[in-house]
């Protein structure tokens, strides 16, 4: 502790430390008297949940979430650009960076789905990885929410605002996670994946033994079908709830995240919420993988469930 280097450290963070005591909430409650210059002092914050619209295409209004997606987009793809702009056989750099995360996306695909299914589901499950991560991420870049504007409603809103928690976005998300599911469903069992949710062999055949005269049998097959096909309507009802969980619960963690920054950002500007920027980088990193590993593992029990029987 008595390098210069650590004493410089110290003594700044007591510095940002006090700075933000005076012109934060906290200091506007318990030191009112002390003059604080009007460009330190933090306004309250303004939550809206929904995105706000920066101006319009036409009759398209372009919001600043999908400004954020729109940034994230760029970025992502300018990275891998330069990333495999000039490929050299040893890997360094950013190449290197951009071949590890690729290797470990697809280690993670094959861990759980095989080798030959790994390769197959790698593109959809990674780049979901790679957009809710780089999302959350940027989202901690001080300078990337850092400009406001006035809404048409009179408050100020962030210029460029994470993705993440945007649920048009979220459920956009989740929907395609749904359709590429079921996609690779029908293409892996054809129209007997129907079967699963519509399973009424077993009432057919109870009610022709009943014609038959086979009274106690035809009425155990008719019970019995009755209640597959009940299961069989819970399952396509848990199907679809799958798009409602997915969307909610990546939609949730992302803007309380938000919120949480936002308002230890206003109690003690400047030092109180650097801890919690840290723990959004790990939230941000466990939303992607949770998200892109239910979907890989819904594309597996959608290629094994004709095996089931």
């Amino acid at each position: 502790m008595k390098s210069p280097r650590n004493i410089l450290i110290l003594i700044l963070t007591l510095v940002l430390l006090v700075i933000g005591f005076l012109s934060g909430t906290f200091g506007a409650k318990y030191a009112p008297g002390i003059p604080i210059p009007h460009w330190l002092r933090v306004p309250p914050p303004e939550i809206h949940l929904p995105p706000d619209v920066v101006f319009h295409v036409g009759s398209f209004p372009v919001t600043n979430t999908m400004l954020g997606a729109w940034v994230t987009i760029i970025i992502l793809g300018l990275a891998f650009y330069f990333a495999t702009r000039k490929m050299k056989m040893i890997p360094s750099g950013l190449q290197g960076l951009a071949e590890w995360i690729i290797e470990a996306l697809l280690n993670f695909c094959k861990s759980i789905v095989g080798e030959k299914n790994g390769q197959r589901f790698f593109a959809i499950v990674a780049t979901i990885f790679l957009f809710i991560i780089a999302n959350a991420w940027l989202g901690q870049v001080p300078l990337y929410n850092a400009i406001y504007f006035v809404t048409e409603e009179g408050f100020h809103a962030p210029l460029v605002r994470p993705a993440n928690g945007d649920i048009n976005l979220t459920l956009a998300l989740a929907l395609i996670s749904f359709i590429f599911v079921e996609f690779i469903a029908f293409k892996s069992q054809g129209l007997g994946y129907l079967n699963k949710f519509f399973n009424v062999k077993k009432v057919g055949r109870g009610i022709k033994e009943l014609f038959q005269g086979k009274i106690k049998q035809g009425l155990g097959n008719f019970a019995n079908g009755f209640i597959e096909f009940f299961v069989g309507l819970l399952e396509l009802l848990s199907e679809i709830i799958r798009i409602v969980s997915l969307t909610f619960r990546l939609f949730g963690n992302m803007t309380a995240g938000e919120i949480l920054i936002i308002i230890t950002s206003f109690l003690i500007p400047f030092i109180l919420g650097v801890p919690f920027y840290g723990m959004e980088l790990l939230f941000g990193f466990v939303q992607a993988l949770v998200f892109a590993g239910l979907t890989l593992v819904f594309l597996s029990m959608s290629v094994e469930r004709h095996h089931e029987e």
